[in-house]
C-alpha cells in the first residue's frame, strides 16, 4: 500500500523569486523573438518597445538573479548543498535519474529521488542548475549589460569581430534558456500526479508517495512527524498501490 506524504520543501522567499524570474526570463524570450524576427513577429507594436520590455526584463532577472546568490549564500547557507552535485551523483545518481525519466517512469518505476529541504533536487537537476545559474545566467545577464552600453567598448568589440560576435553569443544563450524552459515544464509534470511538483511553487508543500511501513493502520488519520530541522512532515491519506 502506499500512502502520500507532505513536506514544507519550498519557503515563501524561493517561491516569489522563482516567479519573478520565470516571468521575467518569459518576458525576454517573446521580446527577444520580436526584436530578432521583427518583419514575422509583432507582438508589442514598435520595435523600439519591444527592446525596452525586453531591457526591463533584463533588468528585473539580473535583480533576481542578485538575490537568488543573496539568499541562498546568506541567509539559507545551503547553496552547495543543493546545488553542487556529490561524488555519488556524478558517479551513478546522473545515470539512475537518467534512466528513470528516459524508460523505468513510463513502466511505473518509483522515482530513485525523494526530496527533502535538504536535498531538493535529483542529480539531473542539480547538474541542469549549476550550469544555468551559475554559467549560462551570468553570461547572459553580462552581454545583455553590454549590449545596452554598447558604445563605450565599440573599439574592443571591432577587435574581437564586432558586434555581431557578442549579439550571437548572447542569441545562442537565450536559446538554451528556451529550451530549458520547455524541458523544465515538461519535466515538471512526471511526479506521481502532473501537478504534483507544481504545488510547492504555490504553497511551499511537496507531495511525495511512499510505501506503508509494515504493520502500519490503513487510513489512519494525518500524523506530523517532525524533521530534524525543525519542519513537520504530515502523512496523507492512504491510496491503493
Amino acid at each position: 500500500m502506499k500512502h502520500t506524504e507532505q513536506i514544507y520543501l519550498t519557503p515563501m522567499p524561493v517561491r516569489i523569486w522563482h516567479w519573478l524570474n520565470a516571468f521575467g526570463i518569459v518576458t525576454l524570450c517573446v521580446t527577444a523573438l520580436q526584436i530578432r524576427f521583427p518583419e514575422y513577429v509583432n507582438i508589442f507594436g514598435t520595435y523600439k518597445a519591444a527592446i525596452r520590455l525586453h531591457n526591463t526584463a533584463g533588468v528585473v532577472v539580473s535583480i533576481s538573479y542578485a538575490l537568488w546568490l543573496i539568499y541562498y549564500m546568506f541567509v539559507a547557507r545551503t547553496m552547495l548543498k543543493l546545488y553542487v552535485p556529490t561524488l555519488e551523483d556524478i558517479k551513478s545518481g546522473l545515470f539512475r535519474q537518467a534512466f528513470f525519466y528516459f524508460f523505468y517512469y513510463f513502466k511505473g518505476g518509483p522515482n530513485p529521488h525523494h526530496s527533502t529541504p535538504d536535498s531538493k533536487f535529483n542529480p539531473l537537476q542539480k547538474a541542469s542548475y549549476l550550469v544555468i545559474m551559475f554559467v549560462l545566467l551570468p553570461l547572459v545577464v553580462f552581454s545583455g549589460y553590454v549590449l545596452m552600453y554598447v558604445a563605450p567598448l565599440r573599439e574592443i568589440f571591432i577587435v574581437i569581430g564586432g558586434i555581431k560576435t557578442l549579439v550571437s553569443v548572447h542569441y545562442l544563450i537565450a536559446c538554451c534558456f528556451c529550451a530549458f524552459l520547455f524541458v523544465h515544464i515538461y519535466l515538471a509534470t512526471l511526479g506521481h500526479t502532473p501537478f504534483a511538483h507544481f504545488k510547492p511553487m504555490w504553497n511551499g508543500w511537496e507531495e511525495e508517495e511512499v510505501e506503508d511501513e509494515q504493520g502500519a493502520i490503513p487510513g489512519a488519520g494525518p500524523v506530523p512527524v517532525t524533521q530534524p530541522h525543525g519542519v513537520a512532515r504530515h502523512s496523507g491519506t492512504t491510496e491503493t498501490a
